[in-house]
């Protein structure tokens, strides 16, 4: 075939692809993009030279399923079961899956084009709920650099604490640790997380700051720069949200949790509020890292967990739940309710319709899942205790990781069950809602206002 002729092939072929994209709704672009790097990394755990020993294909799936939704939650160790080239691939799974879907595929365009076209401009916006006012071009660049510079660092910070510490490959061990713990994923090489680092402060102030940063979001970081170097004179309203909420979840949580939790009591003061703090801040962050073995904690601290892991991390970063925003807007829905105000606001300003809609149904089609999944799982298994099921549910649709002990007893049905779970966490749940829905065809169908209540 003369060139000309594969040349023009080519070209229809492209043509054709960028119409298929174009022609394909935000939401449904991301689950597919999500949905195609754990395939992709499904098939790349399952070669030979990946593992360390035979598994599961079952297996492989939930671990590639898992660290591209940046989750954490493992059938299998990950440091005994793969070898480095199967930790290689884990690790960039779970880095493309806390930059994003559309994050990379834009960046790979403004790399060859300089400029993003309509297709990745309206997907990154609509990934990361970016308001009109910030550019998905620059907004690109900056999560890039944000999070390369973050990972750097925190990577060069736990290197020497490994290495006196005795880890075994140290250099990669902080390497692997500064990425999961920045893309809030929680997967560890080590088979007891951080448990062996309890009393360690360096380590634990790094891994925090590292959750921390990911999980808060990159549009506070834009904000927090935007105001320091002068160009904004003070932080947008989200951003003061997302602070705020965060702050008081760490501090009332750690506050509980140094009060009430039994097995805390022996320690030392200064471990026991180490060990507080770590514990909401994996929880509310959805880093899912642990100091202390989850399912000894006392029933009451699995139902402040619980609380903490549905909300979750913040819009436009590496965590999931349902975000302090969304929160934040309902809180103000009550609040402004009981008060028999006719608008809605929350620190003395008004909360658009659009955004208390959102909230809503998200928080609906939240429960709606949880519950179903709940269901499915015990009626599948049981014999496993209700509150590890629950746990294990919020925990896999927040991609928090943080597990009671069940993960790898559930069957190959559960394990199908967790990776559908893990997966709407990562889209968003309301996204992988939207994604799955049928065309519209209220336009078509009568209005009845009748509905009282």
């Amino acid at each position: 075939m003369p060139v000309d002729a594969i040349r023009r092939t080519c070209l229809r072929g492209w043509a054709r692809w960028n119409h298929i994209v174009a022609s394909t709704a935000a939401p449904r672009l991301l689950l597919v993009g999500y949905v195609s790097y754990a395939l992709i990394g499904w098939a790349l755990l399952s070669l030979p030279w990946a593992q360390a020993v035979p598994l599961d294909p079952v297996d492989t799936l939930f671990i590639a399923v898992s660290a591209v939704s940046t989750t954490g939650l493992v059938t299998i160790d990950p440091g005994t079961s793969f070898t480095f080239f199967g930790e290689l691939v884990v690790i960039s799974l779970i880095q493309m899956g806390g930059l994003g879907y559309m994050t990379i595929g834009s960046f790979i365009v403004l790399a060859l084009a300089s400029r993003l076209d309509r297709v990745h401009s309206h997907g990154t916006r609509a990934a990361f709920n970016l308001p009109e006012t910030v550019d998905p071009a620059q907004f690109v660049k900056a999560v890039v650099a944000f999070t390369l510079v973050c990972e750097a660092a925190g990577a060069a910070a736990l290197w020497p604490m490994f290495a006196a510490a005795g880890v075994e490959d140290p250099l990669w061990s902080a390497i692997f640790h500064s990425i999961s713990a920045f893309c809030t994923a929680g997967f560890s090489l080590n088979p007891d997380s951080f448990e062996g680092f309890a009393d360690h402060a360096g380590v634990v102030s790094v891994i925090s700051a590292l959750s921390l940063a990911g999980a808060m979001g990159f549009l506070i970081v834009i904000d927090f720069w935007r105001t320091l170097t002068g160009r904004a004179r003070a932080l947008g309203f989200t951003s003061k949200v997302i602070w705020r909420t965060t702050l008081a979840f760490l501090i009332v949580g750690t506050t509980i949790l140094f009060v009430a939790e039994p097995t805390y009591q022996a320690m030392a003061p200064e471990d026991r509020l180490m060990a507080s703090f770590f514990q909401v801040m994996t929880a509310s962050t959805t880093v899912g890292f642990n100091t202390t073995p989850i399912g000894a904690l006392a029933p009451a601290i699995i139902v402040a967990m619980f609380f903490l892991m549905v909300i979750g991390a913040s819009p436009a970063g590496t965590g999931g739940g349902l975000k302090t925003t969304s929160f934040a807007a309902l809180v103000g829905l009550v609040r402004s309710t009981l008060k028999g105000r006719d608008r809605i606001r929350y620190f003395k300003r008004e909360i658009p319709l659009s955004r208390l809609q959102t909230a809503a149904a998200g928080l609906t089609f939240y429960a709606m899942l949880l519950l179903g999944a709940t269901f499915v799982l015990l009626l599948a298994q049981p014999t496993l205790p209700f509150d590890a099921v629950m746990f294990e549910a919020i925990s896999a649709m927040g991609t928090v990781g943080l597990s009671m002990g069940i993960t790898g007893d559930l069957s190959g049905l559960g394990k199908l069950v967790v990776i559908v779970l893990m997966t709407a966490g990562r889209v968003g749940i309301l996204t992988f809602g939207i994604a799955l829905a049928s065309h519209d065809e209220s336009r078509a169908e009568e209005e009845d206002n009748d509905l009282v209540l």
